[in-house]
């Protein structure tokens, strides 16, 4: 999640410029690289739709970096669970819409006898974030920290039920002054 130096993830009208003007070729090689190291990943219904409009046109845009057209490829061939309560078919390839009571249906894809998902990665997605951490279900956080204050937005940890610490797994500073924070929850013995 990327997210502004006093926890927002975007500006109150969903404004993310702050976000792309410091993301860079670094950074999205580092994205891709986690990426690998899942098997699917967990959208909501807004950012699935502008990320398949956005990333199905990259392959066939001859004016694409590399980059971009690896990271294209790789997006358009992952399997893809798309959480929402009014999309009825999928309109990006390899996806899996998902509906229900949000508990229900993570409890559901995380089980291993399920066949689905061992390590399923968030992109975007605020608002389906922000209700995955209010009922405790995120195990990792990675939170790419971005040198602005936007002083008003969404808040990523608004509702966050705390009570549990964080371990530090991993940081990486950018050029752009963007920090990457890798943590595990660490949560209290049931």
């Amino acid at each position: 999640m990327n997210i502004s130096l006093d926890g927002y993830y975007s500006g109150p009208n969903c404004e993310l410029d702050w976000h792309f003007e410091r993301w860079n070729r670094v950074m999205g090689a580092r994205l891709l690289q986690e990426l690998m190291r899942h098997d699917s990943v967990l959208l909501g219904r807004k950012t699935y739709q502008a990320m398949a409009r956005y990333w199905t046109a990259k392959q066939s845009d001859p004016f694409c970096s590399r980059e971009d057209f690896a990271f294209a490829a790789m997006l358009n061939g992952f399997p893809k669970v798309v959480f929402s309560n009014t999309l009825a078919e999928p309109e990006w390839r390899n996806s899996t819409i998902v509906s229900g009571k949000l508990r229900v249906v993570m409890n559901r894809l995380r089980k291993p006898v399920s066949g689905l998902h061992k390590a399923i990665f968030i992109l975007g997605s605020g608002q389906l974030t922000t209700e995955l951490i209010r009922l405790g279900l995120v195990d990792e956080y990675q939170l790419w920290v971005h040198p602005v204050l936007l002083g008003k937005g969404k808040p990523l940890f608004a509702s966050s039920p705390g009570g549990y610490s964080l371990e530090l797994l991993q940081s990486e500073m950018f050029s752009s002054g963007v920090v990457l924070l890798h943590y595990k929850v660490l949560r209290p013995a049931q």
